[in-house]
């Protein structure tokens, strides 16, 4: 048994791994921000330690794990240096799934939606524990089987050598780190080398069609060019329900409790994985039947006569598929789309497509940057660069207050898609009130 300190324990990928380490027996305590982020309730409820930054005391016989938003000048990481052993929180997950049988889900998109699927039915299956980018971790100590969400940002995929992988899709992302398509490119191609057995890979994309590794690529999707392919297709506003084909012959007619068709494609390479692993095809649908979705990753609730959706949309191409997915769903019903950017290098490059995204859904509002990102790389844009890029719709910034609250209630009924990666949904708390 250790002892563990996590600088930046709320984070996402920190509070699933504290999580676990706890669920291991470990000691675990950490610090971070006092504001409240939604990872740090299955913390307390663990009863995990978290001081703050300013009252943090990292023991001397801790193994310090560093979240990566952390800079090495920043002063508990120049103390946990001189001090105590520490790694990287992708340096230790590297280090501690070589313990299992172990699937890393990577991707542009759908990274953590997909995983959680994985997970659902890998448990299905047999023992599995979990490690997923909305925060939640899991394992037991006989697990055999290890679901991770692995992140290309600055290349941290790179500490991880998975027996299997899938590949939901590459859109080049993270545009202050990665300067160029080819190198965001050749990162996964690195990754690919590094996977030990297989790695299941979306067909349908035109980027993932550019990794080269015969041997090791199996392929999923709708196109005739795939290994494992969904054919005659029905797609309802509650369901789905397809044929499954691998390797141009008929397997199984599945039908899934999923909406939208990045789900279908997310739930290919999920179907790949278990038929890598011989799991029955009536033991797959059932565990992915039994997934019940990720924290904020289109998170709906229903008010009265309106319908409030919370997803992590950041991306063009995610808010474009979450806006899809709200009107197949809601067919009916007017969609209101509120987005708050978080990186400004990812506006900057993006913004003709957000623009373009946003331009989907009926009634368009933005939120400003925070104003931790108000600069970067020399860029120095508010949203109002995002605002002017929308022409075929109108777009209105809002304040995330009761003002802006007032003027988003005036909308109703209607179906309020607040996106962002950052903390949004107190607004969606704030409209409910208005609505009252």
């Amino acid at each position: 048994m250790n002892n563990f300190y996590f600088i930046g324990i709320k984070g996402t990928g920190m509070a699933a791994l504290a999580l676990i380490l706890n669920k291991l027996g470990h000691n675990v305590s950490g610090c971070d921000l006092t504001k409240h982020f939604f990872t740090e309730d299955l913390l307390v409820e663990n009863n995990i330690e978290m001081q703050s930054f300013k009252e943090a005391v990292i023991p001397d016989d801790s193994i310090v794990i560093i979240g990566n938003a952390f800079l090495e000048d920043f002063p508990l990481v120049v103390q946990a240096r001189k001090n105590n052993k520490c790694y990287r929180y992708h340096e230790y997950l590297g280090l501690f799934m070589e313990n299992y049988h172990t699937i890393c889900v990577t991707g542009s998109h759908g990274k953590t939606t997909t995983t959680g699927m994985l997970s659902s039915m890998m448990s299905n299956f047999d023992k599995t524990g979990y490690l997923i980018g909305d925060g939640s971790g899991k394992i037991e100590k006989d697990t055999k089987y290890f679901c991770v969400e692995a992140d290309e940002y600055r290349r941290h995929f790179l500490a991880y050598y998975p027996n299997y992988a899938i590949i939901t899709n590459i859109e080049i992302d993270h545009v202050d780190y990665f300067k160029t398509e080819e190198d965001y490119q050749l990162a996964y191609q690195e990754f690919v080398e590094q996977v030990k057995e297989k790695v299941l890979i979306f067909g349908d994309d035109e980027n993932c069609r550019k990794i080269k590794d015969s041997n090791k690529l199996i392929w999923y999707g709708i196109n005739d060019n795939n290994d494992i392919q969904a054919k005659n297709i029905v797609e309802t506003t509650s369901d789905m329900s397809f044929d499954l084909y691998y390797l141009n012959e008929f397997k199984y007619r599945f039908n899934l409790n999923l909406v939208g068709r990045h789900l279908l494609w997310n739930a290919l390479g999920v179907i790949g994985i278990g038929i890598l692993e011989n799991i029955p095809f009536e033991t797959i649908e059932e565990g992915i039947n039994l997934f019940k979705g990720v924290k904020r990753r289109f998170v709906i609730e229903e008010h009265k006569e309106n319908v409030f959706i919370d997803d992590y949309a950041h991306h063009p191409t995610e808010v474009a598929i979450t806006i899809d997915a709200a009107k197949t769903r809601y067919p009916n019903k007017k969609i209101v789309a509120i987005f708050k950017p978080h990186r400004v290098s990812r506006v900057y490059k993006f913004a003709k497509e957000f623009a373009s995204a946003l331009e989907k859904a009926d009634e368009i509002f933005l939120c400003d940057f925070t104003s931790i990102d108000d600069k970067e790389d020399g860029i120095d844009i508010n949203i109002h660069y995002l605002k002017n890029m929308i022409y075929r719709k109108k777009a209105t910034v809002i304040e995330e207050d009761e003002t802006g609250a007032s003027i988003l209630a005036q909308e109703s009924p209607a179906v309020f898609l607040f996106m962002s990666s950052k903390d949004i949904y107190p607004l969606a708390e704030m409209v409910k009130h208005c609505l009252e």
